[in-house]
């Protein structure tokens, strides 16, 4: 039996996000181009005769280690009487937009799956558990449209250098959905295109939308701010992540303007969480 097992939680970018719909039950039907970045959390699941969790990381305070937290969450799911040891070092803001909790849970569940010898659970088995939970347990680049349960898996995106920033804000998903002025907006084209570089992927997307980012930048002025901050730098693209508040901006590939620019908002702003990375997959990623 395995006795510790490591897995990576990298932070979901929303490059789109078309809210289309919403059904009777209140939820809202999305259409979302997802990518993931070399950018997140630390899991770690060690055999145990308790389910405990502990948490560390320099985005740690906040973040609760009993039955609150969806890594617990997700393994009293997964197996009810399973245990384990699970630490999380935490990288990733709460609460901002990148699906960090999502994200925790999805890696907890690809642990616990190899350190109990166990399948990983299906879709539809984690999406009460949220709507980034599904698109998570995979990452890598995907299509996602419904309530989060339909996945498309993409081609890998062509190789670009991106830049998160976060104000140091939250805003909470519900109070934007209710400002939102239209619910039923057109999705993205039935097939997508074959990016061939950066450069096309940013001019596809500067064609597409975030329906979220209009209502977040009324509610949250420091959003707009940091795309602001961003589209200072000259990036291929700026936009808002899923509802926010960490942005994030696109350039070339083994381009010295990625860090030319983080260096400039982390002057202009040292109390915002910025870093740069690249495009992750969990496919290119196995040894193998």
């Amino acid at each position: 039996m395995t006795a510790k097992v490591t897995a990576f939680a990298p932070a979901k970018i929303n490059l789109t996000l078309h809210v289309t719909g919403q059904r009777t039950d209140g939820y809202h039907l999305l259409d979302s181009l997802v990518a993931f970045a070399d950018i997140g959390d630390e899991i770690e699941a060690c055999a145990a005769p308790n389910m405990s969790l502990f948490v560390s990381g320099p985005m740690s305070e906040g973040v609760p280690s009993d039955s609150r937290n969806l890594m617990l969450k997700a393994a009293k799911l997964f197996d009810p009487s399973g245990t384990a040891a699970l630490s999380l070092t935490k990288h990733l803001p709460a609460a901002s937009g990148i699906g960090g909790g999502s994200s925790d849970a999805a890696a907890t569940l690809r642990a616990l799956a190899e350190l109990w010898d166990l399948p990983l659970p299906r879709t539809e088995d984690v999406l009460p558990l949220g709507a980034d939970l599904p698109v998570c347990l995979c990452p890598s680049p995907q299509r996602m449209s419904g309530i989060g349960e339909k996945l498309e898996r993409l081609p890998s995106l062509p190789a670009c250098e991106i830049l998160l920033v976060n104000p140091g804000i939250e805003v909470a998903t519900p109070s934007i959905f209710k400002t939102l002025t239209s619910r039923d907006n057109a999705p993205m084209p039935d097939v997508l295109p074959n990016w061939r570089s950066a450069e096309d992927l940013a001019a596809w997307l500067h064609t597409q939308r975030n329906d979220l980012e209009p209502p977040a930048c009324g509610l949250a002025h420091e959003i707009s701010d940091a795309l602001s901050a961003l589209e200072a730098t000259n990036p291929l693209i700026a936009r808002m992540s899923g509802s926010g508040a960490t942005c994030f901006a696109l350039f070339p590939a083994n381009s010295a303007k990625t860090d030319t620019a983080l260096d400039a908002i982390q002057q202009a702003h040292p109390n915002w969480w910025v870093k740069s990375g690249r495009f992750f997959s969990l496919a290119e990623n196995i040894p193998g």
